[in-house]
């Protein structure tokens, strides 16, 4: 196995479409603005001058190139500044739109932390964050109003207790998806841990991997729910078990939402665990040499897939990036169930796992240290978070369970939520990010308390989950073209002509991991938009014109695609 799998030689065949910036096939010229500061100095070198100058000498200090690019390899980005409404992201520049605060993202690959870890987030959420702390649907906790004076303290109490922030943002392999049930669950295929764990020690903060043409999404999983929405990311090894050579690896490439959403494709082939690092290394670097980096917005690896086809690809990364081909091998069998893990489960050493439902991921300081305080009493020393804001509370003793459950519930965790508030996620939105149009937390916040009042008959005959995702901007950072109700931020004109904050509406999305048959995106009802304040009332008239209809056993993604858009409006 190579530690860097070797950039094919340069060639430059005749190209009816001009340069794309392929560093294998066009060479490494810089073709936009973004590839000519990640040329000039690799973004994993800024935090010596964050530790040596800004965090000394203050905000007005960063140049723009770090400020605006480089700061995100070590999770940094500035936030939005309170007071500009959302008619106004589009108009404004970056610098117009900035606090001189940042957001901070806490990386955690596979969700994995210990109690110790949370309350050192929580520490410091309350020492320098303003109490804020947002789970995010990639398995990070996300701090807000952080000085740049204060990052290296925060780096190093972090780095005490074996976090990093280390690529967590930027053109780079983001954090690592993994199942939050992994090495816990009686029904598992594989435990994905030290795979995980290999390509991160391995490969995380990697010069040689660290300028990529835009972020790479990794996702691993070895349980049956299918739990890490692997057919949105850019590589995903998903559990399977093959006849001949047992338990292992189905490989998914070129996934990505956005928009411009694509599922991700099965190249067929089968990955056993001990190679899976390698495979992992092999994809990343096919992005890193043939991925697009002339247009920004066609950087990712689903438009290089889209070009090449699922054979071609297997055939290159098998070829010029593995020292061997792989075995063809099986599917995933469907889901068994809900990958979110929400309520009181049987672990495999009799212990209990206790997954716990937060209002769309918003928790803070003050809630993750009671947390901790509350697992430890239950026995519990390990803390997973998941890919659909929810967190899991493992290692469980029987008899305490309880007592769990009602401390975590007086902190607005719940291990038995109302449909609504279980399949409910949402973006930072325009409290705190710079893309945002519209208020997203606490508008769906509000959303769910009052659908649980006005729907409370419907839910004994709803589905286990109803998900409904509220994002800010078009950029669906909480998936809403695999909801069953997916809002996308947008100005919108009142039934007074007056322009207000709102929604474009898309329906029908969904994962395996959710229980369908097959993934699916939303579709999009025509001319529909509902402002923020209609928006109970739509979802209300919506579900209920669901529940009148539904053939049999219809879940709500196939009856959407099914039926005639006036019931949907």
């Amino acid at each position: 196995m190579t530690l860097h799998a070797p950039t094919p030689p340069l060639v430059r065949p005749s190209r009816t479409k001009g340069s794309q910036g392929q560093w294998a096939v066009d060479g490494r010229e810089p073709l936009n603005d973004n590839e000519r500061f990640k040329d000039a100095d690799n973004g994993l070198n800024v935090r010596e001058r964050i530790e040596t100058i800004y965090a000394r000498d203050g905000f007005d200090s960063i140049p723009t190139e770090d400020l605006h690019g480089r700061f995100r390899w070590w999770g940094l980005y500035t936030q939005r500044r309170p007071g500009i409404d959302g008619g106004r992201t589009a108009q404004l520049e970056p610098h117009e739109l900035e606090d001189r605060y940042f957001m901070l993202r806490v990386r955690t690959d596979g969700g994995s932390l210990t109690t110790e870890q949370l309350r050192t987030i929580a520490d410091l959420s309350t020492a320098y964050g303003r109490d804020t702390a947002d789970i995010s649907d990639r398995q990070n906790i996300q701090l807000h109003w952080v000085r740049v004076e204060d990052v290296p303290e925060i780096w190093r109490r972090l780095e005490a207790v074996g976090l990093q922030t280390t690529e967590a943002c930027g053109d780079t392999p983001r954090v690592i998806l993994g199942s939050p049930v992994a090495g816990v669950a009686a029904d598992e295929i594989i435990d994905p841990t030290t795979t995980i764990a290999e390509i991160v020690r391995r490969f995380v903060g990697d010069p040689e991997l660290a300028n990529l043409p835009r972020k790479f999404k990794s996702a691993i999983t070895g349980h049956p729910s299918l739990d890490v929405v692997h057919e949105i990311n850019d590589i995903s090894l998903v559990g399977v078990v093959h006849p001949q050579l047992g338990p292992g690896y189905d490989l998914w490439v070129g996934g990505a939402l956005s928009t411009a959403p694509r599922l991700a494709e099965r190249l067929g082939a089968f990955v056993p665990p001990e190679r899976a690092a390698e495979v992992w290394l092999g994809v990343v670097s096919i992005f890193r040499d043939h991925g697009y980096r002339r247009l920004r917005n066609k950087a990712r690896l689903k438009f290089l897939l889209a070009e090449w086809g699922a054979e071609k690809f297997r055939h290159v990364l098998e070829t010029d990036y593995l020292d061997a081909p792989l075995p063809d091998g099986p599917a995933p069998a469907p889901s068994t169930g809900p990958g979110d893990h929400v309520g009181v489960h049987a672990q495999k050493d009799g212990r209990r796992y206790v997954g716990l439902a937060p209002t769309v991921g918003r928790v803070s300081g003050t809630i993750l240290a009671e947390l901790a305080d509350i697992a430890e009493a239950a026995g519990s020393r390990r803390v997973r978070l998941t890919p659909h804001q929810k967190l899991l509370v493992l290692d469980v003793r029987p008899d305490a369970v309880d007592a769990l459950v009602a401390g975590a519930a007086a902190l607005g965790l719940s291990a038995t939520p109302s449909v609504f508030r279980r399949g409910a996620m949402a973006c930072t939105g325009i409290e705190f990010c710079k893309l945002a149009i519209v208020e997203t937390k606490a508008a769906a916040a509000s959303a769910i308390t009052e659908l649980e009042r006005r729907l409370a008959d419907l839910e004994p005959v709803l589905q286990q989950s109803l998900t409904l995702h509220v994002n800010g901007c078009p950029n669906s950072c909480a998936r809403i073209q695999t909801a069953d109700i997916g809002l996308k931020g947008q100005i919108v004109t009142d039934d007074a002509g007056e322009q207000v904050p709102g929604f474009q509406v898309h329906l029908g999305g969904g994962l395996a991991s959710v229980g369908l048959d097959e993934a699916g995106l939303g579709r999009t009802v025509r001319g529909l938009k509902v402002t923020a304040d209609e928006l109970p009332g739509y979802v209300e008239r919506v579900v209920r014109a669901y529940v009148a209809s539904r053939e049999a056993g219809e879940a709500f993604a196939p009856w959407a695609h099914r039926v005639e858009e006036d019931l949907l409006r």
